[in-house]
């Protein structure tokens, strides 16, 4: 007899909405920031496919620390700060 047995647990708290976002508007820019693991790139080009669907006229910009292991690099950090109202961060595997 074979017995499947649900690997899911029961919660111990209740579920609580996630209240940050972005309330983005035509014109503004949303960073998409890769880690460095591989497909984490080719991640973040369905995110910003369905994004565009979801928010005519919000542009993007592309960022990529090429190397999981390495931190982000100072000028990196800044140009994502200076021109992105939102970031979407992407591990990859």
């Amino acid at each position: 007899m074979i017995t499947f047995l649900d690997p899911r647990g029961e919660p111990s708290r209740p579920t609580e909405p996630y209240a940050n976002r972005a309330a983005l508007e035509p014109g503004e820019t949303i960073g998409l920031f890769a880690n460095g693991f591989p497909d984490s790139v080719a991640f973040l080009d369905h995110i910003e496919k369905a994004l565009a669907d979801l928010l005519p006229g919000v542009s993007f910009a592309r960022y990529d620390k090429g190397n999981a292991s390495a931190l982000a690099s100072e000028p990196m950090l800044d140009s994502i700060a200076a021109t992105c109202s939102a970031v979407v961060g992407a591990y990859g595997h």
